[in-house]
């Protein structure tokens, strides 16, 4: 029975939509599968001066081959061919480890190839004969929906990520900060796993994001996965796909190009553990029940407030994993050993929340500011930034924060770098004097700490 689809082409395109089309598939590595050698010249000639690659074969046997040895992010497959079919072959390859996209050509639209098509897993299907530019358009329609459809797979991760880490900025210009941000511009440029280790609320996620940002993958997707806020076998299911629905990837393949962000990776199960270092020193995935291997383009960054020392010592994190991941350390410094930045957090959290609440600020006074510097801030700038939404809510400061820092004496109170200065000195005399210690200590580079003593004559 003959059926009234048509072939999903389009009429021609020319100008600028052709010069669109050129963009789309320029980075597109195809395989060509067609036992007609004026049909594969043909198909190569059109499409290798506008993508990355392309290959051919003559038959399913030859297809087979060159799939195992490349990877491809498209196949254009005719349906009859001697030996086996193309589609057959497509079911085949599909349960081996297929992981392109595919476009049937075929000579007869009729219901049930278009069925049989679906199933199998093929994304369109172009009626022979055709012409360059109906070809053209079904490849880049093919790559648009892949790109459609891993970016709605993403979405819902951004969703779940915290506005202030999504959106936020690194702020601040004290000595800790700084540190921070020269070692984030050294290693930017840089595919090396970066792990950023510190205690919770410093900051590491959106250390993170400025790391993506500065690098040459900006324009491609950050991906923020918790790893203690999901269950095992879902976290499994995030990363390396379903194996109980084929074709389902997983993030590590949704993110390709990008920055994959693995917080709190202390809470690994480690049974992951060992899969992921087998990503990390291959470079690879190979998906459940997939016979092949799939390359992976993906830079790693981690985070954690745990003592990992302490976790490998009682077995609940791998050490050969350790040491694959913490090739550059980046430790956060707690807010109360950079206390030079609160005024700039503190005014960044009070526009941002009166926007968002639709009240007045409050009036950051001098009095309320080095009350904060004394704070000690346990949870660091999310709990100042609590503090901040906390006390616009009320109107009002709480008392400990609004009170008179005048002390007994009705002496002066200190300035902010009094302050900086007091705790610095402080923590060095601690350490014996010791800079090296303190700098430790401290999460700033021992020529900070040389730097400040050298100012205050020390």
């Amino acid at each position: 029975m003959t059926s009234n689809l048509q072939p999903t082409v389009q009429p021609p395109t020319e100008g600028a939509a052709q010069s669109h089309i050129d963009r789309a598939i320029r980075h597109v590595s195809i395989l060509v599968v067609d036992d007609e050698p004026g049909m594969r010249n043909y198909l190569t000639r059109t499409l290798e001066p506008r993508c990355k690659k392309v290959m051919a074969a003559a038959s399913a046997e030859e297809a087979s081959a060159l799939l195992d040895a490349h990877h491809f992010d498209l196949v254009l497959l005719d349906n009859v061919m001697p030996g086996q079919s193309g589609l057959d072959w497509l079911a085949e390859q599909r349960r081996v480890g297929l992981f392109a996209e595919a476009i049937l050509m075929t000579a007869y639209a009729d219901l049930e190839t278009a069925i049989h098509a679906m199933r199998v897993g093929a994304s369109d299907f172009v009626l022979k004969p055709f012409r360059s530019n109906q070809i053209l358009n079904a490849v880049n329609r093919c790559m648009v929906q892949k790109y459609l459809r891993r970016e709605n797979f993403l979405l819902k991760y951004e969703l779940q990520a915290d506005s202030l880490a999504a959106r936020g900025r690194l702020i601040g210009t004290s000595p800790g900060i700084e540190s921070v941000r020269k070692t984030l511009e050294r290693v930017a440029p840089m595919p090396t796993p970066v792990l950023f280790t510190g205690e919770s609320g410093t900051g590491k996620e959106i250390c993170a994001r400025t790391l993506h940002a500065m690098s040459d993958r900006a324009n491609a997707p950050f991906v923020p996965i918790n790893c203690a806020s999901i269950s095992p076998d879902r976290l499994s299911q995030d990363l390396f796909g379903d194996p109980n629905q084929p074709g389902s990837d997983g993030l590590l393949v949704h993110a390709s190009g990008g920055t994959i962000f693995l917080d709190e990776v202390a809470e690994l199960p480690l049974p992951m553990q060992g899969e992921l270092l087998r990503v990390l020193e291959d470079g690879s995935l190979r998906p459940h029940g997939s016979e092949r291997e799939m390359p992976l383009n993906l830079r790693f960054v981690f985070a954690t407030n745990a003592d990992l020392d302490k976790a490998m010592d009682e077995g609940r994190f791998r050490r050969d994993l350790y040491h694959r991941i913490n090739v550059v350390n980046i430790q956060m410094p707690p807010l109360r050993e950079r206390v030079g930045d609160i005024p700039e957090l503190a005014e960044l959290f009070m526009g941002k929340f009166s926007r968002q609440l639709g009240v007045e600020p409050l009036v950051l006074t001098d009095h309320v500011l080095l009350n904060m510097a004394r704070y000690d801030w346990q949870g660091n700038v999310r709990e100042l930034k609590n503090l901040i939404e906390r006390s616009l809510i009320l109107g009002e400061f709480p008392p400990e924060f609004a009170g008179n820092t005048e002390d007994s004496d009705n002496e002066p109170v200190e300035s902010l770098h009094a302050v900086e200065r007091r705790h610095i000195l402080s923590v060095l005399e601690a350490c014996g004097g010791n800079r090296a210690e303190a700098a430790r200590r401290l999460g700033v580079s021992r020529k900070t700490i040389d730097r400040k003593c050298s100012m205050w004559n020390v």
